[in-house]
């Protein structure tokens, strides 16, 4: 169970990596565009576009930091910055554009506050319309224009900008909240299952030792022998109970494939990988256990090494087939308990192979021809990856 709470941990991290990605591809360069454009449109001297690319500069660094979740890092200088670039433009370079870096910080940094979130917009929001306002200080050749262009205009858009950027904040802070407890929930659900095989263990015997002992006691004076072979039982029950808890411990317990994969499949979900289960035929019962621990072991390493979006699970009658699509590039890493179980297979008279090609990874365990054929067609042949809609959680 630590093992796959560890697994989660790891792979929501890795999910937070892809939509740390993902957010700096869609906003850094939307960013930094707009600032190039806002610089070629209103240099005028070299001291303002230098100006103008500082707080340019400010809001790109400002940007990348908050798509990495280390904006506090690096939030007091890109605002000191922007903010020192927003009071010269309006009162020496007499560039109205040179609210863009503190309008982009300042939208940025509020949301992120942990409390008097709209005390400091307020406050940031004064600062903009009073910088802004001081260009009245220093020309007044156009005055109702002025207040538009470095009042009106600055605070309005600082006004729209900062809700917005809250929503969004908030979208990925409950988004990363709900993979937490989903992946919580699975690991409760391993506990609640790991405790129900603990109690078909140990219940029973427990109960059955509890009766013997009570008949041993009514029997030790009045027929000996029969006492003698009521303790000889009790001793062998707890002896075979013990055996099986540390079976149980050791994962290896006589596994049941049904339950195996019903297990993997919450798990997946949890992570936030589409799964899809195929099952044509069922699994030879005496085949059964060892492609429970096949598929248990693959569950683990998909979501400890792989960056996955979907797996797709297929059990016929002579085996069982598992592919995903988070494989990272290069060779093929090694996975020891894989290779363990590769050679209880092969005693067994099967064969596990593992498989890594066009960002796909597939593990196939199969006791005869045929196990897997379909994953094997999606993974080397022409077809298509499953979709989204396809890969819909099925039992």
């Amino acid at each position: 169970m630590r093992t796959r709470r560890t697994a989660l941990s790891e792979h929501n991290e890795a999910s937070q990596g892809r939509l740390r990605r993902l957010n700096l591809v869609l906003q850094v360069p939307p960013i930094a565009l707009a600032g190039v454009v806002l610089v070629l449109i209103d240099h005028q001297t070299w001291w303002g576009t230098t100006a103008l690319v500082v707080g340019a500069l400010a809001a790109i660094v400002a940007m990348e930091r908050w798509t990495a979740d280390d904006l506090a890092r690096v939030a007091l200088p890109c605002l000191a910055v922007s903010a020192a670039v927003w009071l010269f433009g309006a009162l020496v370079a007499g560039s109205s554009t040179a609210f863009y870096g503190i309008g982009v910080v300042g939208s940025l940094v509020v949301p992120q506050l942990p409390r008097h979130r709209i005390a400091a917009g307020l406050g940031l929001l004064a600062f903009i319309a009073a910088a802004g306002a001081s260009r009245l200080l220093v020309s007044q050749a156009d005055v109702v224009g002025d207040l538009v262009a470095y009042v009106l205009i600055p605070t309005g858009t600082f006004v729209v900008a900062t809700p917005l950027l809250y929503g969004n904040q908030r979208y990925l802070d409950l988004m990363k909240e709900t993979r937490e407890r989903e992946a919580e929930l699975a690991v409760a659900q391993e506990r609640i299952r790991f405790a129900g095989d603990l109690h078909d263990i140990q219940g029973h015997t427990l109960h059955v030792v509890k009766l013997k002992t009570v008949l041993a006691q009514k029997l030790v004076h009045r027929d000996p022998e029969r006492a003698q072979e009521e303790l000889r039982e009790i001793h062998a029950l707890v002896a075979d109970t013990i055996s099986q808890t540390k079976d149980l411990a050791h994962a290896q317990r006589r596994l049941n494939l049904s339950v195996e994969l019903e297990n993997a499949k919450n798990l997946f979900e949890a992570a936030g990988i589409a799964v899809r289960v195929d099952r044509p035929a069922e699994a030879d019962p005496r085949t059964a256990e060892l492609l429970g621990q096949v598929l248990r072991e693959t569950t683990t390493n998909i979501l400890r090494h792989a960056q996955a979006t979907w797996v797709r699970i297929t059990l016929t009658g002579t085996g069982i087939d598992i592919v995903n699509d988070g494989a990272r590039p290069g060779p093929a890493p090694e996975l020891s308990g894989l290779s363990a179980l590769r050679q209880r297979v092969a005693e067994d008279g099967g064969e596990l192979t593992v498989e890594q090609h066009a960002g796909r990874f597939r593990t196939t365990a199969s006791y005869g021809s045929g196990a897997g054929s379909a994953a094997a067609e999606t993974i080397t042949g022409g077809t298509t990856a499953p979709s989204a809609t396809v890969l819909e959680g099925s039992r």
